[in-house]
C-alpha cells in the first residue's frame, strides 16, 4: 500500500508540473504586447508561451542530469528505428489528411481558419507549428514526463508494446489541451480534440522509448501540426 500511493503521489506531482508550468507559461506571455508584430493574435503569444515553458523545463531537465545522471534523449538515439517511425507515421497521418480533405469537400464542412489569411499570419502560424510546438511539447510530454513517470511506475499494457508511463503522459498531454478561464472560473475542452491529442501522443511516445531520442518525436508532432494547419488554411482559401 505504501508502494501505490507513492507512485500515486508522485503522478499527481508530476502531472501538477506538466500542467502548472505551461500556466505560468500564460501568465508569463501576457505580459507582453503583441501589436506591433501580430495585430491579429495569431502566433506571438503562443510563441512566447512555448518558449517559456520549455526553458523552465529544459532548466530542470540539466539540473537533474547533472545532479542524478538521468538521461532525457537530447542525442539521435537509435536513428534507425527513429527515421523509420518519421517515414511511417508520415505516410500513415497524410493519407489520413487526405481522407480527411475528400470527406470535407464531400460535405461542405470546412475548417475555419480563426484569422484573416494574410500572409504574416499565415508563415508566423506555419512557423510556429514547425519550430515550436512540436520540440516544446515533446520535450515537456514525453522527455521529461515519460523519463521522470518512469522512476517510480511500472508496467506495460498491449502484449508489452506501451508502457505505463507512456500512457499516463499521454492521458496528461490530452488533459492540456483544456481551455481553462479565470475570470470567471470556467473549463471548456473538444472532447474529440482530447482523444487525439491522446492517441497522437502514445504514438509520439512509443517512438520516444523505441528510439530513445526526443528528436523523432518532435519531428512527428511538427508535421502533425504543419500537415492540418496547412489543410485548414487551403479549406480556407477554396471557401474565400
Amino acid at each position: 500500500m505504501e508502494k501505490i500511493l507513492k507512485r500515486v503521489l508522485w503522478v499527481l506531482f508530476l502531472a501538477f508540473l506538466l500542467l502548472g508550468i505551461p500556466r505560468l507559461a500564460g501568465f508569463f506571455a501576457d505580459q507582453f504586447n503583441y501589436s506591433g508584430i501580430d495585430p491579429d493574435g495569431v502566433f506571438a503569444w503562443i510563441s512566447v508561451h512555448h518558449i517559456f515553458q520549455a526553458l523552465v523545463f529544459l532548466a530542470i531537465m540539466i539540473l537533474i542530469t547533472r545532479v542524478k545522471g538521468i538521461k532525457f534523449g537530447f542525442g539521435l538515439g537509435d536513428k534507425k528505428i527513429g527515421l523509420f517511425y518519421v517515414r511511417l507515421f508520415t505516410m500513415i497521418f497524410g493519407g489520413y489528411l487526405l481522407v480527411s480533405v475528400v470527406i470535407i469537400l464531400i460535405t461542405g464542412s470546412f475548417p475555419v481558419f480563426d484569422a484573416p489569411l494574410t500572409s504574416r499570419n499565415i508563415f508566423g502560424y506555419l512557423g510556429f507549428q514547425l519550430f515550436l510546438s512540436g520540440p516544446s511539447e515533446e520535450l515537456i510530454f514525453r522527455a521529461f514526463a515519460i523519463t521522470m513517470l518512469g522512476l517510480l511506475v511500472k508496467g506495460r499494457f498491449f502484449k508489452g508494446k506501451i508502457s505505463t508511463p507512456n500512457i499516463i503522459a499521454a492521458v496528461i498531454f490530452g488533459l492540456a489541451h483544456l481551455r481553462i478561464e479565470y475570470s470567471p472560473f470556467a473549463i471548456s475542452y473538444d472532447l474529440f480534440q482530447l482523444i487525439y491529442a491522446t492517441g497522437l501522443g502514445i504514438v509520439y511516445g512509443v517512438c520516444y522509448e523505441q528510439s530513445k531520442s526526443m528528436i523523432y518525436p518532435m519531428i512527428m508532432h511538427s508535421i502533425t501540426n504543419v500537415f492540418a494547419v496547412g489543410v485548414t488554411i487551403i479549406a480556407a482559401f477554396l471557401i474565400s
